[in-house]
């Protein structure tokens, strides 16, 4: 086909006049060819005048599906590259191709030839020359030589997109642009799927919790902690009679008392869920650990050390071993069975503390002074730290191990990235935070949001990217003291208060989204499909 006049090169469309007329219409045609549509894109590229790639490069992908290995190499130097690196990269790639499919036909001696005459002076380096030799030894237990069309796939990976036009560029434009959208809705949560290509994307504030759905009153005190299990089916609580509780959340979204876990001495701080949902941990301020089985209520184990008070618990990912932070400032690890496993000594926690393991088990968090939390690596053995200019009430560690939200003293909570190297993104303003201590979390579709309880009796959430206030919700009648957010269900969320009770929270639209629970369960659907879904 003809070369295209400079003009017509350059010729834009739509209304910002940014997109190229050429480009636009090869992406397309692109997409058609990789959508299996191959009439429909042969007839695009002949009917707008525009070819997807040039006569030299369609002559190039023919020779190396076809195996013209010397050919394709020629053609190479004729199709446009600038660059002699993507030229000598693109040649290696098509000539170890041939090497490899010469030995799986048993040709051995050609295969050699190829080697020393052809690929040696492209080899980047003599250890890449003594890795293809070594094939020669052992050419006859493996068969090496890649697909044609998977070689085809790779050179085009390296060849500039002005050249050969990438693989899918037209879904990945569009992706761009719907996540774009997504991401600049403070409100979204829902699934991805429900986003359109015929409107621009916006959600509204109704799929946001806001809504009081039960209140839950069978602790006989405040409240001071609770925390949904991995999996959304139950809610944990703690609370100041020196009690927790395990909830079931139904089918129907109704949450019910499952098991009352009476024994600790002294109120109870802190809940740890194991991986798999089936024991549950708890924690009496400065007193003991103790291990429950979910099903049963029964407690499985006690942990504690002699004098010593523990002050926070953890579960290791595999669920063999867990944390705890022991009031003479270690870190102390143990088995099931209560044997010591490990006991990190020295300045590693507070009296009063969170603890938190990354998923892969190598990292232990805590606050081990007022204003810092000690980020440490079991394996290496260094220690990484979070300074504060402010006292540190608490922390929640992101699902994907990669952020930290951190209360402090004052009304802001902070958002730290601590994957690499450590760094403020966030802060979230609003609450009300002056005495007690206060937890919050993120939550909603993949965590874009964080929520807080507050001492002004309100819980509070915020959109986590924007920073900006999105909701507060009225109910309780005293400190908020901590929120949970079911992780399978985003629209269901937990508040803990001194008024002693725990608040459920769900969308405005609850009666509809009751009637398509009900639905998707009589049609044998899950609880995570229906709860997911906008009504």
């Amino acid at each position: 086909m003809a070369r295209l006049l400079q003009s017509e090169e350059d010729e834009v469309i739509g209304s910002k006049g940014v997109i190229k007329k050429v480009e636009f219409v090869q992406i397309i045609a692109k997409a058609l060819y990789s959508l299996g549509y191959k009439k429909s894109g042969a007839h695009l590229e002949e009917e707008s005048g525009i070819p997807l790639h040039s006569s030299a490069v369609n002559m190039f992908m023919h020779q190396i599906l076809d195996g013209n290995w010397g050919e394709s190499v020629a053609t190479l130097h004729s199709i446009g590259l600038k660059d002699e690196s993507t030229v000598k990269s693109a040649s290696f790639l098509i000539l170890e191709q041939k090497f490899f499919e010469l030995l799986d036909g048993g040709k051995v001696m050609d295969a050699l030839k190829t080697l020393r005459t052809e690929i040696a002076h492209l080899c980047a380096s003599s250890n890449q020359l003594r890795e293809l030799s070594s094939n020669l030894v052992s050419f006859s237990h493996d068969l090496r030589a890649k697909s044609r069309p998977k070689l085809l796939q790779e050179l085009q990976e390296l060849l500039p997109p002005t050249i050969m036009v990438p693989e899918r560029r037209l879904e990945q434009l569009v992706e761009q642009a719907l996540t774009l959208q997504r991401d600049a809705c403070v409100f979204h949560n829902s699934l991805d799927r429900e986003i359109s290509l015929y409107t621009d994307h916006q959600c509204g504030r109704d799929q946001i919790p806001s809504r009081t759905l039960q209140i839950l009153e069978a602790h006989s005190d405040e409240v001071w902690f609770l925390n949904f299990s991995h999996n959304g089916k139950y809610l944990a609580s703690s609370s100041n009679d020196q009690s927790a509780i395990i909830w079931e959340v139904g089918t129907n979204g109704e949450v019910s008392l499952k098991h009352k876990l009476s024994g600790h001495h002294k109120p109870v701080s802190s809940v740890s869920w194991s991986s798999d949902d089936g024991k549950l941990l708890t924690c009496g301020v400065e007193e003991s650990v103790r291990c429950w089985d979910v099903s049963s209520g029964e407690c499985l184990h006690v942990y504690e050390k002699s004098g010593p008070g523990l002050v926070s618990c953890g579960w290791s990912p595999d669920g063999k071993s867990i944390f705890s932070g022991v009031n003479d400032r270690s870190i102390c690890m143990w088995d099931l069975d209560g044997k010591e496993v490990e006991n990190w000594k020295g300045q590693r926690t507070l009296r009063i503390s969170d603890l938190e393991i990354t998923r892969d088990g190598k990292q232990i968090m805590s606050i081990f002074k007022e204003t810092a939390i000690l980020l440490f690596d079991r394996e290496a053995k260094s220690e990484r730290v979070i300074e504060e200019d402010q006292t540190i009430t608490s922390f929640s560690l992101s699902r994907d191990n990669r952020y930290l939200l951190v209360n402090l003293v004052g009304p802001e909570i902070h958002l730290w990235n601590i994957d690499g190297d450590i760094n403020l993104v966030a802060k979230y303003k609003g609450h009300k935070r002056t005495r007690f201590v206060i937890k919050s979390c993120f939550g909603g579709s993949e965590q874009a949001f964080v929520a807080s309880g507050s001492e002004d009796s309100q819980v509070y959430i915020w959109h986590r990217g924007s920073e900006e206030l999105i909701g507060k919700l009225s109910g309780h009648s005293g400190s908020v003291n901590c929120v949970s957010w079911n992780p399978v269900n985003p629209h269901m969320l937990a508040s803990a208060s001194d008024d002693g009770t725990i608040r459920i929270w769900g969308l405005n639209s609850h009666l509809q989204q009751h009637k398509k629970l009900q639905q998707v369960h009589s049609n044998g659907g899950s609880m995570a499909a229906a709860y997911n879904g906008r009504t």
